[in-house]
């Protein structure tokens, strides 16, 4: 079982900037594939980015140019750098994990952007 712990949530102004972290459990981190993705109340999940174990990466059309998500397999986690964010990235955050057709989700991290 792979446990996913985010952090880096918080409030932050228009125009800011936060990083999430992700960090897995165990030493499987590397063969999967992970994803950040965000939950506004009465809307479905959606996906923010993600990125393979080899490092390609795939973004919303929402936040290409702003977000950069990345990795350190060494050290099983993974980020999402969020700049020049909008009163509309207020969301919860989740992690997620692909690993051998399985997927595994953290609790999610609040971020609220708001003057």
């Amino acid at each position: 079982q792979v446990q996913l712990v985010e952090s880096g949530g918080g409030l932050v102004q228009p125009g800011g900037s936060l990083r999430l972290s992700c960090t897995a459990s165990g030493n499987i981190f590397r063969a999967g594939t992970m994803g950040w993705y965000r939950q506004t109340p009465g809307k479905e999940r959606e996906l923010v980015a993600q990125i393979k174990p080899g490092g390609t990466s795939t973004y919303a059309d929402s936040v290409k140019g702003r977000f950069t998500i990345s990795r350190d397999n060494g050290k099983n986690t993974g980020y999402l750098q969020m700049n020049s964010l909008r009163p509309e990235d207020t969301a919860v955050y989740y992690c997620n994990l692909k690993l051998f057709s399985t997927d595994y989700w953290g609790k999610g991290t609040l971020v609220t952007v708001s003057s």
